[in-house]
């Protein structure tokens, strides 16, 4: 990753518009629902990797009665923002906020019942590292519940997917389903489930372009810039057509650490 803000106030603020307060990526609290369907949350310390601005934290110790939920990010600006979103909710004794930088997770092995994230570990080029690394964090039976962009294949993305990760610009670093899996089978996790998703996005996302394009476009420029929201409209055109395709699939992913491990 490099040392550039991705998510900086002005992205926050049009994806938090998009996409509901205290959220980086669609789907909001009925997403978050179906993620943990079956996930034992309360009473439990939770991992939010990728915390973004905060909803998820928010909703995990306050609708899921997660005991503690430690959030973490890489950028300032996103931690920032969770923080505030965690202080309006009253929530700061029960969520902490960490800025941290790439690579290993800053615990100790066996530190947390659930390791959670939504839509962030796309920015993390080594799957089978991470995974061995949330292995790791986790207690022997804990679990780990995700939703990721993925895309359909291993090898070279087609010349649409890679138009379309280059005008997102935001270091999209995506795997394979296969390449998960495999991720997690190595990593020692059992129970694995992954459900695409690209059939409910590829449905959002046409009409988040409708929206973009639509009567609300001049407000929209108003608020965030014309030249930003035409670059938006133009990554979300680019966005449906590899979703259309099903090149572009996201997914939830759960796996289950041993109890004997």
């Amino acid at each position: 990753m490099s040392n550039e803000v991705l998510y900086n106030n002005q992205v926050i603020s049009f994806l938090e518009e998009l996409w509901g307060d205290g959220f980086l990526s669609p789907g909001g609290s009925d997403e978050v629902k179906k993620v943990l369907e079956g996930i034992k949350i309360k009473d439990q310390r939770v991992l939010d990797i990728g915390s973004g601005s905060g909803a998820c934290a928010v909703l995990l110790a306050k609708n899921y009665l997660a005991k503690q939920v430690v959030g973490i990010d890489v950028e300032p600006p996103v931690c920032d923002a969770a923080r505030n979103h965690v202080l309006a909710a009253g929530l700061s004794e029960k969520i902490s906020i960490e800025l941290v930088s790439p690579g290993q997770l800053p615990f100790e092995d066996g530190s947390f019942e659930v390791v959670f994230s939504k839509d962030s570990i796309i920015h993390i080029p080594d799957k089978s590292a991470l995974a061995s690394d949330v292995f790791r964090v986790l207690k022997p039976g804990g679990q780990f519940a995700a939703s990721d962009w993925l895309i359909s294949h291993d090898g070279k993305p087609s010349p649409e997917m890679s138009e379309y990760i280059k005008a997102e610009g935001l270091d999209f670093a995506m795997a394979s389903p296969g390449e998960y899996q495999k991720a997690l089978v190595t990593a020692g996790f059992v129970e694995i489930e992954l459900v695409n998703r690209n059939p409910w996005y590829s449905k959002v996302a046409a009409k988040e372009l409708e929206w973009l394009k639509g009567p609300d476009r001049q407000d929209l420029a108003k608020r965030h810039g014309k030249e930003f929201i035409d670059h938006q409209i133009e990554i979300w055109m680019k966005l449906v057509g590899v979703l259309k395709s099903g090149e572009h699939c996201p997914h939830h992913i759960r796996a289950k650490k041993p109890l004997d491990s």
